[in-house]
């Protein structure tokens, strides 16, 4: 396979032949699958499904991310043509991945969304695969960690944010993105004492025993020290990620709702990626990115190549 494939690969997201391998098709062309892997509801035998939650009804300030995966799907069409740099690992040849399509939900039954995201997570690990979630707000993390405490039961979370999601919210039928680690903490799926916050850079009267690791410690300190810090913290215990955009400086990532001063920097994302690897036992992913806010597709790498990584 090589670059000249191109002039016979169209639409591998439905015409290619397995879940392994490489796709050449114009980066501007074609139907835009993450990474233009196979568009399929099938999971047998898949290693990984990458699904959409296309959701924004729990904003507090500018919404949009409800266009994020259609937005990072289109921005990954730069990315299949080769391994991910820097890793000894290759999961486009190694992984059966496939693009499991978004969450369907009825957009006006609000009150629904929770248990029908926890249902749709759920189907997925059922069948032995592992999720990569393409947001969508902050608040799906809360469902969709119910679905992973299921089955694993207390879960350790690495979460990126420039906030800590920590408000204090005891009412289970309130929808807010600046909740859902809060209501993940109180109803047990989150073990606190195993998990921790990096780029938090606004105030929290109570962290609930989360660890922090502010962007300003981050910063000074680097990413390996922070790297390890964090592994001190959740050791080899079942792990979730989780990325909100807005954990990047503004700059960087201008189209979040939610937009805070103060680093990190798209070139620190991949050091912490490269330096966590071997240190968690079992992971899942969310971030967000918001389209109409972000309109030039190198605004938008940040989603896919996250992923990737």
């Amino acid at each position: 396979m090589a670059l000249e494939d191109a002039r016979s690969q169209s639409d591998t997201a439905f015409t290619r032949p397995g879940q392994r391998g490489y796709a050449f098709e114009n980066a501007f062309g074609g139907a835009t699958s993450f990474l233009r892997r196979t568009y399929t509801k099938d999971l047998t035998g898949v290693d990984l499904a990458i699904t959409g939650v296309p959701f924004d009804q729990a904003v507090t300030h500018r919404p949009g991310t409800r266009f994020g995966p259609r937005a990072i799907r289109e921005a990954s069409c730069l990315m299949p043509y080769d391994p991910p740099y820097g890793w000894p690992s290759n999961p486009l040849q190694d992984l059966n991945i496939i693009d499991y399509g978004d969450c369907a939900f009825d957009y006006a039954k609000t009150s629904d969304f929770p248990y029908v995201l926890t249902d749709h997570i759920a189907k997925i690990l059922d069948a032995g695969a592992g999720t990569i979630t393409l947001g969508g707000d902050h608040y799906i993390t809360f469902p969709i960690l119910r679905a992973y405490a299921a089955l694993h039961g207390p879960l350790s979370v690495i979460h990126f944010d420039a906030h800590s999601d920590l408000w204090p919210d005891d009412d289970p039928s309130r929808i807010d993105h600046g909740t859902m680690l809060y209501k993940a903490v109180k109803t047990g799926l989150v073990d606190p004492a195993r998990s921790v916050q990096i780029g938090i850079r606004t105030t929290t009267e109570d962290y609930l025993g989360v660890h922090v690791i502010d962007a300003r410690e981050v910063h000074e300190k680097g990413c390996a020290a922070t790297v390890a810090k964090v592994k001190d913290i959740v050791g080899q215990s079942k792990t979730y990620v989780t990325f909100d955009i807005d954990c990047l400086d503004p700059s960087a990532a201008p189209g979040t709702g939610t937009p805070v001063w103060g680093r990190c920097t798209r070139g620190r994302r991949r050091p912490f990626c490269a330096t966590l690897r071997g240190s968690i036992s079992s992971a899942a992913m969310w971030s967000k990115c918001r389209r109409p806010m972000t309109p030039r597709v190198p605004r938008r790498l940040p989603g896919p190549m996250l992923r990737m990584n």
